[in-house]
């Protein structure tokens, strides 16, 4: 289960891009709260606490706690929209949570036991093709990652999402197809040898 995190906020008087730059210039980021069958709320976040956050890793399948006017908001951080050149962060959207609401979460993906795959151990490259996984779950059930076991997977096998074990409680947003989440591959020098072969025998 991946960590809560808490942001203090306060509430924005004016919208607009010209009040969005005073607050920027301020060190606030600008933001909006919406869902959970309330009106959007425009807030601002410290810049400093966002960026801090950001650089956890795993801020966008985490549960952030916003305090806004001494209430907390726990909500799912839906997007973060960034300056072209600088990074700063410009604006950030979070969605409201409620206990039983099901939310979508790109949650990473980590390979296990690669000493225990036989076509890695042959020199076989593992081709990773989903680097996170779309997943469903109840807020307080996010997981840090998704573990993939790739005991016993041999070069040109592929490992799809019916050979992972997903935490109770989660499931995978894509249902109509058993999806490939990595391949292992011959090496490239293994192929060159292989193309070489070709041509002398040719």
């Amino acid at each position: 289960m991946s960590e809560t995190l808490t942001l203090s906020a306060e509430t924005r008087d004016r919208a607009g891009k010209g009040a969005s730059r005073a607050l920027r210039r301020d060190g606030r980021t600008p933001a909006v709260i919406y869902g959970g069958n309330e009106d959007p709320a425009a807030i601002h976040v410290g810049e400093k606490e966002l960026v801090k956050a950001l650089g956890t890793g795993h801020f966008f399948n985490s549960i952030v706690e916003l305090t806004v006017g001494g209430k907390t908001v726990r909500t799912l951080p839906k997007d973060v929209a960034f300056h072209p050149v600088s990074d700063r962060p410009l604006h950030a959207d979070f969605l409201r949570l409620s206990a039983d609401h099901a939310v979508h979460v790109n949650v990473p993906v980590v390979f296990a036991n690669e000493e225990k795959s036989p076509g890695l151990k042959k020199g076989g490259v593992l081709n990773v093709v989903r680097h996170e996984l779309e997943l469903v779950c109840a807020p307080d059930s996010i997981p840090d990652d998704i573990v993939v076991d790739v005991t016993g997977f041999e070069v040109g096998d592929s490992i799809h999402i019916s050979s992972v074990t997903l935490p109770a409680g989660v499931k995978t947003a894509i249902t109509d197809r058993d999806f490939t989440i990595a391949t292992i591959v011959a090496p490239s020098s293994l192929k060159s040898e292989e193309g070489d072969t070709t041509k002398t025998e040719a």
